[in-house]
């Protein structure tokens, strides 16, 4: 729990989820010491750990909630006191370039919802460059980013968008992109690019889960994109 402090509130929250069946080393921890000092960092977990070193040199708070990436972000997000909230998944590499870049997009467009563009790690099996270009294919020109692409958007507009979807069995990331197209929130692509952990890829079969998160996500979207349709039109 946080104590109550006098000090200015940070300009971001940088929000990190962490699952029951995540085990370091957590690269990611390390690299927090490239963020300002005066954000912070929350770490959304379901349980107690004491494998969790973060290398930062601000504020980091705990939060420990119930099991589950869209309950646990949301439960960070109730404490963060950031203008802006920025998730990162616990598998992603955080660079210089990431945290310059991402500074001066909140200036030049506050109201955004940022995104990077998406590159994978050499620890995965298969073509995963094709994956990366669709990624980045999708974002920029159907504007659908995905969480692991770090998605970055002021404090309020998630609050008024009510947060992640709880209630789906996966997706509520890509949920949350099309609750904010719908609420007139634009999009912005940042020029950088978010490399994250690709070893999913060699455990469960390039093939089989790259047919499945194609058809999980644009099961996902089509009703959401018909939704943004009428919305506009009436």
């Amino acid at each position: 729990m946080r104590s109550e402090s006098s000090e200015p509130a940070p300009a971001v929250s940088v929000i990190v989820p962490v699952g029951p069946q995540e085990r370091g080393p957590f690269g990611l921890l390390s690299q927090l010491e490239r963020l300002p000092a005066d954000w912070e960092v929350v770490l959304a977990l379901c349980e107690p750990r004491d494998d969790l070193e973060p290398s930062f040199h601000g504020d980091i708070y705990t939060v420990i909630s119930s099991p589950g990436r869209a309950i646990q972000m949301n439960r960070a997000a109730e404490v963060a006191r950031g203008r802006w909230l920025w998730f990162l998944h616990l598998d992603s590499t955080l660079t210089p370039a990431m945290v310059r870049e991402i500074g001066q997009a909140l200036l030049s467009q506050p109201e955004a919802l940022h995104y990077f563009r998406l590159g994978f790690a050499a620890d995965g099996k298969g073509p995963l460059s094709l994956n990366a270009w669709g990624a980045n294919f999708r974002s920029r020109w159907l504007g659908v980013p995905f969480g692991d692409q770090g998605l970055c958007l002021r404090a309020s507009d998630f609050r008024r968008l009510r947060g992640y979807p709880e209630e789906v069995a996966y997706g509520e990331d890509h949920l949350l992109v099309w609750r904010a197209r719908q609420a007139g929130i634009g999009l912005h692509g940042i020029d950088a690019v978010l490399t994250t952990s690709a070893s999913k890829y060699r455990r469960q079969g390039w093939l089989r889960l790259t047919l499945l998160y194609q058809w999980r996500w644009l099961r996902q979207a089509l009703p959401q994109w018909l939704r943004l349709v009428i919305l506009r039109r009436y």
